[in-house]
């Protein structure tokens, strides 16, 4: 997967599901709003596959970081719940960003997990529950308290769980750099 348009392509599928929302609200564009929405969602699950499919966990958490990156810019200021949570994701995933730099250097790495309990509540298959895992698990649970909400379009659910199912990948793959890192 190119990194590079990544982002890109990703705020196009954004922008489509936003615009087509707001067609839905719109008297007499509610067709164009269907079609915008659904490209924009049929876009981004398209991407979503095809960043799951690399199982590279720097490709998976810029998919994500880029989806949210442009639904915070789309968010209205008014919606202070929504604006909250997504600040609150990105700078999860900025911290896990600098995680995955760090599991890249293995004698720094082995000494890093010296400084996390091996308590098993602190460790996920045996390695640090570090700032990569706490990103990926708080923002699993933003999206399944998303599903959980009545009414989400049946398209727009299996977006939901095809982001759901890549950060549970991307946790796969960053557990294999763990240990790539921690065991020589």
């Amino acid at each position: 997967m190119e990194l590079i348009g990544l982002a890109n392509e990703i705020a196009e599928a954004v922008m489509n599901i936003y615009s087509g929302r707001e067609g839905f609200a719109t008297r007499g564009k509610e067709r164009e709003g269907r079609i915008s929405y659904e490209t924009g969602i049929g876009e981004a699950s398209k991407i979503f596959k095809e960043a799951q499919a690399s199982v590279d966990p720097q490709s998976l958490i810029l998919t994500e970081y880029a989806f949210i990156s442009q639904e915070l810019a789309l968010c209205p200021e008014t919606d202070k719940y929504s604006l909250n949570s997504l600040t609150g994701a990105r700078q999860s995933f900025d911290d896990a960003f600098m995680a995955l730099q760090v599991v890249e250097d293995d004698a720094g790495y082995r000494q890093a997990d010296k400084t996390y309990p091996h308590n098993g509540n602190y460790r996920i298959s045996g390695f640090p529950k570090d700032a990569f895992h706490v990103a990926c698990m708080a923002h699993k649970t933003r999206l399944q308290n998303i599903l959980r909400s009545p009414g989400i379009d049946p398209i727009e659910k299996a977006l939901l769980e095809q982001r759901l199912a890549n950060l549970g990948t991307a946790q796969g793959g960053y557990v294999a750099k763990q240990e790539k890192s921690i065991i020589p």
